[in-house]
């Protein structure tokens, strides 16, 4: 029997999982997407693929047993991103984790609740994924690395081994990062950005070799 399942917000991510959740569902119908749900009013009836906004987060209430899958994530929303999963209110046990069929992670590898890895991603030997994290596709997160909780990761991402990143980052796509570099809390690392040196907490960072231009209050 399918679990039913709701994802939040209907973003670009949401969307892209869906195409994940079909992935799965080809080889054994494992979920039963009940829709999408959004604090936007004006989304309420729109569709995707044949699955529709239901309406805002009141839907919760209304389908109890439904597992939710929260992924909002763009670069002008990253440091909000826990506040925006915590408003929701619900019990940690109702999150699920969706990995594409494609994506490779590796048996010592651990992958946190409430998040998303996209097609092709691949986690390697000892990686750690944590909590409500997007990954999107085509990325590497190489041997002993870690990706802390509430991350979003771009696609085409090559993170080498031995790396820390912290919690509340984003990395934008086409992101290159050298071993054993630490990314800070709440940094974020702008497109195609080479990251060969360390970036502190909450520092914007862009170029080839990435340097920080500004700081974000976390």
């Amino acid at each position: 029997m399918p679990e039913k399942l709701i994802i939040f917000p209907f973003g670009g991510n949401a969307r892209e999982t869906l195409l994940s959740i079909m992935a799965i569902n080809r080889n054994e119908r494992v979920w039963d997407v009940t829709g999408f749900i959004d604090d936007d009013p004006a989304l309420h009836g729109k569709d995707c693929l044949g699955v529709k906004v239901l309406g805002g987060r009141e839907i919760l209430k209304r389908f109890p047993d439904s597992k939710i899958l929260a992924v909002p994530g763009n670069a002008g929303i990253h440091l909000k991103r826990r506040e925006i999963i915590e408003s929701l209110g619900i019990d940690k046990k109702r999150f699920v984790t969706i990995i594409d069929p494609s994506a490779a992670v590796s048996p010592d590898a651990k992958v946190g609740c409430n998040t998303i890895l996209m097609r092709n991603v691949f986690v390697s030997c000892g990686a750690v994924v944590g909590d409500h994290c997007v990954v999107l596709p085509n990325t590497v997160i190489s041997h002993d690395s870690s990706v802390g909780d509430y991350c979003s990761i771009g696609s085409n991402v090559s993170i080498s081994g031995f790396v820390v990143i912290g919690p509340m980052c984003y990395v934008g796509s086409g992101v290159s990062v050298r071993e054993l570099i630490s990314i800070g809390k709440g940094a974020l690392i702008g497109l195609g950005a080479n990251v060969i040196s360390d970036i502190e907490e909450g520092v914007v960072a862009v170029g080839n070799p990435a340097r920080g231009i500004r700081r974000a209050q976390i």
